[in-house]
């Protein structure tokens, strides 16, 4: 399976089969995150076999179960954890998902107390994702409409329009979209609007947009 592939056919998944997880596809993965802690700057763990983050009333309320394996988006405090968290996450989503496996992007309904990962003192835990052996394989997003998130998109060049296309596949809390994208010249501007977890989801959405653009064809617009 290909990263774009990935892309299309990854889902939230929330239930998980007993199956652990292979020990090759957990040395994919561990090497993976120490990369994205090398590039990020980020502590990103993964948690294997540990059962309890996921039980009590507040993975009930989220409707998780058999949740053993989880990722920790933890990194220091800054305005652009939230973006660096996502994009990062995102990354590690979409192996796990060429890997065979599923995940969810997890931002309350978990028990940060019973959970195995460390938070330093200038640090903040971002949210988690669960991973693992789903029991179904989700269902695709509804979209917002294509006109309200980017204007542009039907004269654009088809570099940019295969990034938006790959962002539009991009989950985001509670499905709600609330990005937008506009182009001059060979500089594209992601912009965040209010939601929950929305900077968090400017992040994916980058991803998938460079994955799809491809980051030779164009530059990210200055903060």
């Amino acid at each position: 399976m290909d990263i774009l592939t990935a892309m299309k056919e990854r889902h939230s998944v929330r239930r998980y089969k007993e199956n652990p997880i292979e020990k090759e596809k957990l040395d994919v993965l561990f090497a993976e995150v120490e990369k994205c802690n090398s590039e990020s700057g980020l502590n990103i763990q993964l948690v294997t076999d540990e059962p309890r983050a996921f039980t009590g009333a507040l993975a009930s309320y989220g409707h998780f179960s058999g949740v053993r394996n989880y990722i920790a988006l933890v990194g220091k405090k800054s305005d652009m954890l939230g973006e660096t968290a996502g994009y990062y996450g995102e990354r590690l989503v979409l192996l796990a998902q060429m890997l065979g496996l599923n995940t969810c992007w997890v931002a309350l309904t978990f028990s940060k107390r019973k959970a195995n990962f460390k938070v330093g003192k200038d640090e903040k835990l971002v949210c988690v994702i669960s991973l693992g052996y789903g029991e179904y394989q989700g269902k695709a997003h509804k979209n917002r409409p294509l006109a309200e998130i980017c204007p542009c998109y039907g004269a654009s060049p088809d570099w940019f329009k295969a990034g938006v296309d790959a962002a539009m596949l991009a989950p985001t809390a509670i499905n709600q979209q609330k990005f937008t994208f506009s182009l001059s010249g060979d500089t594209v501007t992601a912009t965040a609007l209010k939601g929950p977890c929305s900077k968090i989801d400017l992040g994916i959405v980058k991803y998938h947009f460079e994955v799809g653009a491809g980051k030779d064809n164009f530059k990210w617009a200055d903060k």
